[in-house]
């Protein structure tokens, strides 16, 4: 059986540009390829999807790092952080009388005269940043990070292979790609003074960009962000803080800001850097072919094999259920209260209303019981949800730390705050440790954006010049000794541990598929059929006339944990059953906030 003739996963230019001059051969015009593809993106789609090579194309990290080769196919996981515009670029040259491609590179292959027949082009820039507050358990483990390499050719010999590639034929890449795949005798992907250039470079990137408000790096996970550029994909499908998968070139190249050619200045300055102090030589490069927005499920390196049924969701729900209860020393309504909490989600915004958000306020703790109760909480939350965040809120954080984004205009970038986070986090805020102070005025507007996020779940941007609310949806939980007064939940509930007995341990499979129920149940559909819509109104009408403090909050809170209990047992409709949990568990909360007054 012939192979393909492509080698897409270890010499994908080669693929790209040999498409290219098979689509000018065929009588294409070169200039009408501007934001559009000539067949290469359909090429690796077929690739990736079709034939199974996702799972051979190496993630980007800090592990695969020292072993990944530049302007080889890799993949890349994260948040967009900030969206840098357009840049432009020779995508299209003559040399002499044949027509080549600048795509998916930052240099030119060969050197362009500055009287050439070419083509400028644009692209997008997008910089990127391993999603915050990731747990550990939600990213690819090193083991399971494979290097396709391992027996390929040495580096300086892929190198000459790359100076030529835009010559090699149809044969000459099948050949490559037997080679690639069938070497018995595998060199070290590397040389150890390849290995020391390119990872003392990026240490020294990432020693940078910490320093640097604007860049969002983790350092205890020593990841190191990317700016990934877009080709031929619709500006609305990229929003700000959107979590994507990219598969593209990659290009980290040390000597690329020192090797420049006179005779490329012209492309050079069409193709100019916007970020002077984010060269090539200190933050890589993916020139994207493909990508995709993630969900929560996409973090779950296993899914439950069995089906969606009702018995089985029944006993994960007890199962987890009993778990939090243990957690929270017993205190079974605040677990259900809790379960509650960590499904839910914005599912729709109606004028100023993000229905489908479940704040909660949890009170009568203290910063003995919270070291207790919130750090088992805190832990149990990690294991549960891939992105979780934990903000300490003293009068002296809130007046120094910055929440929320602000541009800089100096450097052209959006300075990341705390409160940039992906769709789908979590955020404790402890307030136990709270004191008697003065708020200076960033603690004031920190507070302001505290609440707004609370109320209607958006954080306001800061462009100087004006500002920008953005829609965020982040479960909120509360830890306070009362009810706080800075941060407006949609639930308070005084918190009645009757244990301090730490709970069971909990292991690996069993997490596995507790993940995999909250993320499931909080993705189904949710109707209420007509004759339930009747008791539903006619039992809200009577609690408005037994209680004329009852507002249009509490009635749109109701029917979110109406909706949230129902899909906790894996129903998509609520029913009469479900209805009734709601107004019981709302009657054990508000005897236990008559019990604290």
């Amino acid at each position: 059986m012939v192979g393909l003739p492509y080698d897409c996963l270890s010499n994908p230019l080669g693929a790209v540009r040999l498409t290219f001059e098979k689509a000018v051969a065929s009588g294409s015009d070169p200039a009408a390829f501007d934001g559009k593809d000539w067949g290469a993106s359909d090429l690796f789609h077929d690739f990736l999807f079709d034939n199974g090579g996702l799972s051979q194309v190496p993630m980007l990290n800090p592990s695969t790092f020292k072993w990944v080769q530049p302007n080889t196919l890799v993949r890349f996981r994260g948040m967009i952080q900030d969206m840098l515009g357009n840049e432009f670029y020779v995508g299209a040259y003559k040399d002499g009388d044949t027509w080549r491609t600048n795509k998916f590179t930052d240099t030119s292959q060969f050197p362009i005269a500055p009287s050439s027949d070419m083509r400028i082009w644009e692209r997008r820039l997008l910089y990127c940043v391993p999603v915050p507050g990731q747990n550990s358990w939600a990213e690819i483990s090193p083991e399971a990070v494979k290097n396709p390499y391992a027996n390929s050719l040495s580096p300086q010999r892929e190198k000459r292979q790359r100076e030529d590639d835009a010559t090699m034929t149809d044969v000459d890449m099948q050949d490559s790609c037997h080679e690639l795949q069938a070497s018995p005798s595998a060199k070290k992907m590397r040389e150890d003074d390849m290995d020391f250039q390119l990872l003392n470079s990026l240490k020294t990137a990432t020693e940078e960009t910490s320093s640097n408000a604007s860049f969002v790096v983790d350092s205890e996970r020593k990841s190191f962000p990317c700016l990934v550029k877009i080709y031929d994909f619709p500006e609305t499908d990229l929003k700000l803080n959107d979590v994507f998968e990219f598969v593209g070139i990659f290009t980290f190249d040390p000597d690329l800001t020192v090797e420049k050619d006179d005779s490329d200045e012209l492309a050079h300055s069409f193709g100019e850097d916007v970020l002077n102090h984010m060269p090539p030589s200190k933050v890589p490069r993916l020139h994207c072919l493909v990508n995709r927005k993630l969900a929560i499920s996409d973090f779950l390196s296993v899914c439950p094999t069995f089906e969606l049924k009702s018995n089985a969701v029944k006993e994960l729900r007890e199962a987890l259920l009993g778990h939090l209860t243990a957690v929270l020393g017993n205190d079974r309504v605040t677990a259900q209260y809790m379960l509650l909490h960590l499904l839910s989600r914005v599912h729709a915004r109606v004028d100023t209303i993000a229905v489908g958000k479940l704040s909660l306020n949890l009170t009568c703790l203290n910063k003995e019981s919270t070291s207790v109760f919130g750090s088992r909480l805190r832990l149990a939350i990690e294991d549960l949800l891939p992105f979780t965040h934990y903000l300490p809120l003293t009068i002296e954080h809130l007046n120094t730390v910055s929440l929320s984004p602000k541009k800089d205009y100096n450097t052209n970038r959006l300075v990341s705050g705390v409160l940039q986070l992906a769709e789908g986090s979590h955020l404790t805020m402890d307030e136990t440790e709270l004191q008697a102070g003065t708020l200076n005025s960033t603690g004031v507007e920190n507070a302001r954006v505290l609440k707004s996020l609370m109320e209607s779940q958006k954080v306001e941007y800061d462009f100087k010049y004006y500002k920008m609310e953005m829609a965020a949806d982040v479960q909120l939980l509360i830890l306070s000794e009362g009810k706080s007064n800075l941060l407006p939940a949609d639930l308070v509930l005084p918190f009645r541990p009757s244990s301090a007995d730490s709970p069971s341990a909990v292991d690996a499979e069993t997490l596995k598929t507790w993940r995999w129920y909250l993320a499931t149940m909080q993705s189904l559909p949710h109707s209420i059929e007509s004759d339930m819509q009747k008791v539903v109104e006619d039992d809200l009408v009577a609690a408005r006339q037994a209680d004329r403090s009852l507002g249009s909050q509490d009635l749109s809170r109701w029917l979110t944990m109406g909706r949230l209990i129902s899909t906790s047992f894996g129903e998509t409709c609520l029913t009469m059953e479900h209805w009734q949990m709601v107004k019981e568990l709302e009657r054990l909360r508000r005897e236990r906030l008559e019990g604290s007054m």
